[in-house]
């Protein structure tokens, strides 16, 4: 016993690293970690290089990084936490969506009880993703909820997935980029006819501060008790897999078992959403609110007006909170950039450390006609809501506004038609 002590204590930090990871004695480990550490500072240099020029923008490549290393962790998916529920019969990732929500709205509510402390006399607050709320927001739901599941991932799935490699999630991207386009050629259009004159609901304005948290809180639970429900009829419930750690009691033997479990194991869907909640409310406190597709529709639309079929200018678009559609200002660099991009970046730094990334090609052609198609249907979709499943439901909800609930009821059937598609799909 004392000898294997000593050997304990004897490791270098680097074979702690390794064995941390649960890559000893394999081969092809050390060329793997090195790529791992490589893109970790790579990544440390853009910050450094970033925050040269603005702040801001290294501070948004920071979150990035973070929000894609929890996704690819977690494998945390919105399009998966509807599907499931409906193709599958079990809510294991919807759970982690509600715990998510549970966790921004309480964030959110005493950042939004600081700018707003009297919200009877009708102020919103500033960032928050309140929306106007219409047919817009109906219809924009349904599309984007059966994009993402003909796609097979939502924006933050397919973020992840490009991150580990999946060709046809960058497919999906594209379709995104295309959907926008497309909005932004009818957004006036849409504007004339029903986002000026909706309303912008705002819970606290009617309930007040404590009454809308309270209502929100007892939304999510009670959507929890239908996941239960909905699981018990269904019979399928996936657990977690329990994390074996070792026998040991050293300090090699506790550092390898806190590195398998940030790097090497995969996290909950419950722990994900955790700390994705929190990070939102972290991203709020620093700017705003988490969203993607404001800054995608920055390049769709930067770049049509640039060629010459674009919109031009959009209606009321520039006074919108959250992910409105963006013809942007012509300039490159954006704090939004590095936000998208880290997330991007952040998920394969993940997926290299934990072994998962792969160069994965469709082996069915069909994949890349579902991938941009359903790619389309979520851009155009994002495009009308102002949001996709992260602006407009993940961070719509906790910014006590009705129009996410809205948005997530219009995902629900949108993710239930999707379902009915694949299946039919050879």
């Amino acid at each position: 016993m004392s000898l294997k002590i000593d050997t304990e204590k004897s490791k270098s930090p680097w074979q702690a690293f390794l064995d941390g990871l649960g890559y000893s004695g394999r081969r092809g480990v050390s060329r793997q970690v090195g790529l791992g550490l490589i893109a970790v500072v790579v990544a440390l240099i853009i910050l450094c290089a970033v925050n040269i020029v603005q702040g801001e923008m290294a501070l948004f490549w920071v979150f990035g990084l973070a929000f894609g290393f929890v996704l690819q962790r977690s494998r945390f998916c919105f399009a998966s936490a509807f599907r499931d529920i409906f193709l599958l019969g079990h809510g294991r990732n919807m759970k982690g969506v509600l715990l998510g929500l549970a966790v921004g709205t309480a964030g959110f509510a005493v950042l939004m009880a600081k700018y707003v402390p009297n919200p009877t006399l009708g102020t919103l607050p500033p960032d928050a993703n309140v929306l106007p709320l219409g047919w817009h927001t109906v219809l924009g739901g349904v599309l984007f909820g059966i994009g993402m599941v003909v796609a097979g991932g939502c924006v933050s799935g397919s973020v992840y997935r490009m991150g580990e490699g999946y060709v046809a999630s960058w497919f999906s991207m594209g379709g995104i980029l295309v959907g926008l386009a497309v909005a932004g050629l009818t957004w006036n259009w849409w504007w004339d006819v029903s986002i000026s004159h909706s309303p912008r609901i705002w819970l606290p304005t009617t309930l007040g501060h404590g009454g809308a948290v309270a209502v929100t809180m007892l939304g999510l639970l009670v959507a929890y008790l239908l996941v239960l429900w909905w699981e018990s009829r269904s019979g399928v419930v996936i657990p977690d897999p329990q994390f074996q750690g070792s026998d040991e009691d050293t300090f090699a033997a506790r550092l390898n078992d806190t590195l398998k479990r940030i790097f090497v194991r995969g996290w909950s869907a419950v722990a994900g959403g955790a700390v994705l909640g929190g990070l939102n409310v972290l991203l709020f406190t620093a700017a705003h609110p988490w969203g993607f597709t404001g800054e995608l529709s920055r390049w769709a639309l930067g770049f049509t007006n640039w060629m010459g079929i674009g919109p031009g200018t959009l209606k009321g678009a520039a006074s919108l909170p959250g992910c409105a559609l963006d013809v942007g200002d012509g300039n490159l660099l954006n704090h939004m950039l590095f936000l998208v991009w880290g997330m991007v970046f952040g998920s394969y730094i993940a997926a290299v450390f934990s072994g998962e990334f792969k160069i994965r090609v469709p082996r069915q052609k069909v994949r890349y006609v579902q991938a941009l198609g359903g790619g389309t249907a979520m851009g155009y979709g994002a495009g009308l809501a102002m949001g996709c499943t992260i602006g407009a439901f993940f961070s719509a909800i906790p910014s006590l506004a009705l129009n996410g609930w809205v948005f997530a009821l219009a995902l629900a059937v949108g993710a239930w038609i999707g379902t009915q598609i694949i299946q039919r799909i050879a």
